[in-house]
């Protein structure tokens, strides 16, 4: 029987990216992945698996393969109990020690994201209806150990924050490195 622990048999994946894909494959995460493909770097992300309703083996073992998780929260992250599936199995791995997770707070604040409240809050109430008390409780550790990792968050941008308009747009903050088509992403590594 293979075990199951994190990157057991070696890394497949140098990254794996956890998003809600309305918030932002369009924008920013479009940008992050044409430059982590100039860069060589091998990246995980789940744009052509069908939906279930839970994540499978397939998505499982790119999660425990990969050497980095990068989670993209959003404002509609947790309306996707996908989302909050992967990130359960990912705070496995890094409580397994054998995966980094790096945080990106998009647009949502953190607090939010560790409290279950606000929007992000009511996003995932809507989504925990009908599920059992354990599957809720271990969504909000998932939620509570991911915002208490120090991350990027769109709201300390300087200058603005983040634009959305046309003309490369990006963060202005000159910490995050996002700079439209230009994801420099300073000190991810």
């Amino acid at each position: 029987m293979a075990s199951s622990s994190c990157v057991s048999c070696g890394s497949l994946y140098d990254v794996f990216l956890s998003f809600r894909g309305e918030d932002v494959r369009k924008g920013f995460l479009s940008h992050v992945v044409k430059e982590f493909k100039s860069k060589g770097i091998e990246t995980f992300i789940d744009n052509e698996m069908e939906r279930g309703k839970s994540v499978g083996p397939t998505l499982v073992g790119a999660i425990r393969q990969s050497k980095v998780a990068i989670v993209l929260l959003s404002p509609n992250y947790a309306s996707s109990s996908w989302c909050l599936d992967e990130l359960v199995e990912i705070m496995k791995c890094r409580e397994e020690g054998q995966q980094r997770v790096i945080t990106v707070f998009y647009q949502v604040d953190p607090s939010d994201v560790r409290k279950q409240t606000g929007d992000f809050g009511q996003a995932f109430d809507e989504t925990c209806v009908g599920k059992t008390e354990e599957v809720t409780h271990v969504w909000m550790q998932a939620l509570k150990e991911v915002a208490g990792i120090a991350g990027y968050a769109s709201s300390n941008c300087g200058g603005g924050g983040y634009s959305r308009g046309g003309g490369g747009g990006g963060c202005r903050c000159g910490g995050c490195g996002y700079r439209g088509g230009d994801v420099r992403m300073k000190s991810w590594w």
